[in-house]
């Protein structure tokens, strides 16, 4: 495993996960429940940054790897998800919802390592709406995390619009991955 900068911010990404999911867990004597959303929001913006971050940094630096190209969707794939557990439990997120955003996670991932296989990972690259679902998915998140009033906006019916956008657009780019994992789909 290289030890580089992206690498290290992927790993970071990692370890903050028992600290974000267990900070509801903290007594209420501890921490009250609006320092609790206020925190896992901001440990949850943390991870999308240094996920940006981590990205930018491994281009610019020339320090991209196959397991760094590995390692960073799973570190997405297992912050969202336990966002999605946490916000399910909380009462925040339709659970048939979480379900489709965590199912079409591990079907692609999954599709992803078939297509590679085989030769064809350029037919299940990363399209626009993959990109579109991937950012109202973690603002909806964010929100729903930080469920609370932001400029007078109700952050989480605000958040609850964009997961059910999420959940809508999770659907849609399932869809067209498959289709362009169809036999003879990439062929003109």
């Amino acid at each position: 495993m290289p030890y580089t900068i992206p690498n290290l911010l992927t790993w970071l990404r990692i370890l903050l996960i028992p600290l974000f999911v267990g900070m509801f867990y903290f007594p209420d004597l501890w921490i009250s429940a609006e320092d609790k959303n206020l925190f896992s929001a901001l440990i949850f913006l943390f991870a999308a940054i240094t996920d940006w971050l981590d990205g930018y940094l491994a281009r610019a630096l020339e320090q991209t790897s196959a397991f760094g190209a590995f390692l960073d969707p799973v570190a997405d794939k297992l912050m969202v998800a336990a966002a999605l557990i946490v916000l399910v439990k909380l009462g925040r997120v339709n659970d048939l919802v979480s379900f489709i955003i965590i199912g079409r996670e591990i079907a692609i991932s999954a599709l992803r390592e078939w297509m590679a296989k085989i030769g064809e990972s350029g037919s299940v690259a990363v399209s626009f709406i993959g990109k579109v679902k991937t950012a109202s998915q973690m603002a909806a998140i964010l929100l729903l995390l930080y469920d609370g009033s932001i400029m007078g906006l109700d952050s989480f019916w605000i958040g609850t619009w964009l997961i059910y956008l999420a959940a809508i657009l999770t659907l849609v780019s399932m869809a067209y991955y498959l289709k362009m994992a169809a036999p003879g789909a990439a062929e003109p």
